[in-house]
Order: C-alpha cells, then structure tokens, then sequence
C-alpha cells in the first residue's frame, strides 16, 4: 500500500455510502420542508437588509441586474449541488464533497470556510433583525438606546476609503436573537422546522403585501438613470453592479442550507434536489419583485441603512403597513437564522464524526437526538460576533467563503464524473458538457466556477485597495481567520482524523504482512 500524507486523503463513494446508513440523525424532512428550509434560510438579509447598502454604494437602481447575475452564478452552483446530493446524501454538504474530490486538507478548508459562510452570516442577518426590532419597538413605544442595537465597530466612509471606528456599545438585540434560535435548534429538528414554516409564509404574505401596495406608489424618477454615472473603484457604473452582486450574493446562501439537511431527509436522493432548485428560483424571483417596489418607493441613496424596507413603508406613510412589514422582517429574520445555524450544526457535526473536529460537536443530547453542544457553542461565536462586526465587513468575508466553497462544488461534480462515471446519480445538471484531452467538461459546472470567480475578484480588488489605503481591518480579519483554520486542522484534525487513523494502521498492517 502506498503512503499518502492525511490532507491528500480522499474519501471513497463506499465508504460515503456506509456512513450514510450509520448515521445517528433521524430522518424526519420531506420535499416541502426542504423547500420551506431553502426559502426560510434565503429570503432575509439579501432583501430586509443587504439590498439597500448595495443599492446605495455601488449599483443604484441596477441592483436588479446585480441580482441576475447572482442568480445566474447561483444556478449553476445549485444544479451542481443537485447532482451531487443525489449522488452523496449526506449532511456535510461542500464539505463532504471536497472530502471526495480534493482530499482532506481541501475539506477542512471548505468547513471552515462555511463556518464563515453560515456562522458569520448568521451575524449579517442578526444585524439586520437588531435594525428592524429596535424600529418596532420605536413603534410600540419602547425605546432602546442606540448602544444597544449597534456594533461595536462600525464602518466609516469618506469618499472611496473606509475606516474602522470603535465605540463602547455592543448589539445586544442582534445577540439575543441568536440566542433564541439556537435554542429552538437544540429542542429538536421537527419542532424547528414546523416553527420554520409558519414563518416562511407569514414574510412571503407580508412581502406581497408590501409589493402591491408599494407598486402604487413608486416614483418613475427614482429610477433614473438606471446605471449611476461611475465614481471610481466599485462606485456605480458596470463595475459597481458586479461588486454589488458579490455582496448580495452571500444572500443566496440559505439554498445550500438544503443539502446539509440530506442526512435527515426521508428520500434525500429525490427531495433534496428538488428543495434546492425550487427554493433558488422562488427566491430569485421574489428577491427582483422586491427589490424593484422598493428603489422606486424611496431614493436608492437613502438605502445604506440595516432596515431599507422600514425605511420605504415609512414614506409611504401607512402606519398600519410599517408595523405590519416590520414584524414580518422581525419574524422572517429568525427563520433566516434557523437555517443558517442549523445548516452549520450539521457540518461541524459531519467533521466532528470524521475526527477532524472537537467530538462536542457530534455528541448528540439523549431526548431531543440534536447535536446540542455543538448548537450552543456555535450560537455563542455567532452571538459574540453579532454583536462587535459590522454588518458592511460581515457581507464581504461572507461572499467570499461562499463564492469559494460553491466554486469547489461545481470542480467536485466534474472529478465525480470521470472518476465515477457509471455510479448511480438521480439527478444529473442538465446541457452536457466536452471532452478536453480525455476529461469530461461540464458546461453547467463549468460556467459555475467562471461566475464564483466574478463574485470573488471584486472583493478581493476592494480588499488590497482597502489595505494599500490604510483599512488593514477586512484583510486582517481574513488572515486571522485562514490562521486559525490552519491551526486546528495542523495540530488536531490532523492528528485525530478518522480517515488518516485507518489509513496509518493499514500501511502497519502491509508493513508487518510483509
């Protein structure tokens, strides 16, 4: 047997399969839920919050192109998981399936990039919820103080340079929120996902609302020109709607959250894929109904706010309309943070079964059958982080890792096929693909990689112009963080890997066989 160094180490599909009829979690999801989790966990932030600070800073009114090419970046990624689901059901999502195509090292990668993915976006959301409670509670008449519902750093802007500044204050409200639904996760799936539901339909009906009422009063002005003059950097023009569709891009996220939840699904070979293109496409289109109402409503310039859909129900001076769009958002927002927290739980408890992580994360509570532990200490990252990092650095780290980790996923579904060509697959992406020197090409998964690296480059362009300008701090947080990955993977995945222990008694076995 041939030696191979632990983060070379590829998982096989028999050894995927065996541990899919091992696994601990209770299979509970069917199609709807699945979709209802898809929806649940992508309609929030890209419409309650991030739509309005993208509006405002880069693409104006043509933020609904940024939302096309988003989606279509998304698409391609969400066949691709699709296809792989059907073929791997199991709850590590783009984890697991790097595992199998790049090897251990590029799956810790990958799980630790969607811990930025989902742990830290859940904080995104959580803002977002904080900007929107505090406006009802102004509403209901209780006031709460500015240093209750603020970060502890904020981002200041003079002309193209951003500046970090810190204050004594911390979101308390956005903590909370974590704290509730963290809660709920650790009560049991079932339970969770029947709260989900109610949720999904109460902020789809409450954005309907909003919709046709809205659609009466929208100014024609508003939306001229469509394509603000360019300022420079990523400030409007053509370069400022690709940088706004990589910040609304880490909206999307909530239709990965889909796979995560293979594992606990009835027939996740059949349900998953149909719940994570199903929930793509509705959420695309809501998102553009949205969004278009909501720049014609109010001046796209006074969008750079945590809460731009209060902001428009309150110009169109309806009272009853913003209390009633503000509790949705409130609402709605919660089961964003379900399914994010929830999708992130599943992964660190896939690692945790593979040895790569801490076992607190795969010890599951003797009632509720939930990885419980690992819930609570992940909520409490999530809740730290909500309360110091400001929600405009947040998205950008966020559709990074996401732009990432899709980009694995749509290369796993091309190694999958030329290295298992005739394995069993219940769904494949459509349109086919190439031939290229004895490798077969996917067109879908290949466009996929080309869009996550559109979404990338913008981010990492404004990331050393930020730092050659004097704004170390989104390169300084990204640097820690790759630091610390390392670090855990270095001295414990490593050293406690399942996969690597097998492997290290084989070559012992061959050796002493010999």
């Amino acid at each position: 047997m041939k030696r191979v160094r632990a983060p070379l180490l590829r998982k096989s599909l028999a050894r995927i399969e065996l541990e899919n009829g091992q696994q601990r979690l209770k299979k509970t999801l069917g199609p709807l839920q699945l979709t209802m989790l898809g929806v649940g966990s992508t309609i929030g932030a890209g419409i309650y919050v991030m739509t309005g600070t993208a509006a405002a800073n880069y693409a104006g009114p043509s933020i609904l192109l940024s939302f096309i090419i988003a989606g279509i970046a998304c698409l391609f990624t969400a066949l691709s998981y699709a296809e792989l689901a059907s073929v791997m059901p199991v709850s590590g999502s783009a984890y697991t399936y790097a595992y199998v195509s790049m090897g251990e090292g590029w799956a810790w990668g990958v799980g630790w990039l969607l811990l930025m993915e989902y742990g830290i976006s859940c904080a995104g959301v959580a803002a977002g919820f904080s900007g929107y409670a505090a406006s009802l509670l102004e509403d209901l008449g209780v006031h709460v103080p500015s240093a209750l519902h603020t970060t502890t750093l904020e981002v200041v802007s003079l002309g193209l340079n951003r500046h970090i500044a810190g204050h004594w204050q911390c979101d308390l409200l956005g903590a909370l929120s974590i704290a509730i639904v963290t809660g709920l996760l650790v009560v049991g799936v079932r339970e969770s996902f029947k709260i989900n539901s109610l949720i999904v339909v109460l902020k789809v009906g409450v954005l309907a609302v909003f919709v046709a009422l809205g659609v009466w009063q929208m100014h024609p002005a508003y939306w001229t020109p469509f394509i603000p003059a360019y300022q420079g950097g990523f400030r409007y023009g053509v370069p400022g709607i690709f940088r706004a569709a990589s910040v609304i891009f880490f909206a999307y996220v909530g239709f990965e959250a889909v796979s995560t939840a293979a594992a606990e699904a009835k027939n996740p070979r059949r349900d998953v894929p149909v719940g994570i293109v199903l929930s793509l496409v509705v959420c695309t289109a809501v998102y553009m109904v949205v969004a278009a109402v909501l720049i014609g409503v109010v001046p796209w310039q006074t969008l750079d706010v945590a809460d731009p859909l209060a902001i428009a129900v309150n110009a169109m001076h309806q009272p009853w309309l913003a209390l009633f769009v503000k509790i949705g958002a409130v609402v709605g927002l919660c089961s964003v943070l379900m399914g994010l927290l929830y999708a992130q739980s599943r992964i660190f408890f896939a690692m945790a079964e593979d040895g790569l992580l801490f076992s607190v994360f795969a010890r599951l509570h003797t009632r509720y059958h939930t990885p419980w532990l690992g819930s609570i200490m992940l909520g409490s990252v999530v809740a730290l982080a909500t309360a110091v990092l400001p929600i405009d650095i947040i998205g950008d780290l966020v559709s990074l890792g996401t732009a990432t980790a899709f980009g694995i996923v749509c290369f796993t579904v091309i190694w999958m096929r030329n290295t298992a060509p005739d394995y069993k697959r219940a769904f494949v992406v459509p349109f086919g693909g190439f031939v290229l020197r004895g490798v077969w090409v996917g067109y879908v998964p290949l466009l996929g990689m080309v869009f996550c690296g559109f979404m990338v480059a913008p981010l990492c362009w404004e990331m050393v112009l930020s730092l050659m300008g004097g704004d170390p701090v989104p390169a300084l947080l990204l640097a820690v963080y790759a630091l610390c990955g390392w670090g855990c993977y270095r001295f414990y995945g490593r050293r406690h890997s399942r996969l690597a222990q097998e492997h290290r008694a084989a070559m012992a076995q061959d050796a002493l066989s010999h």
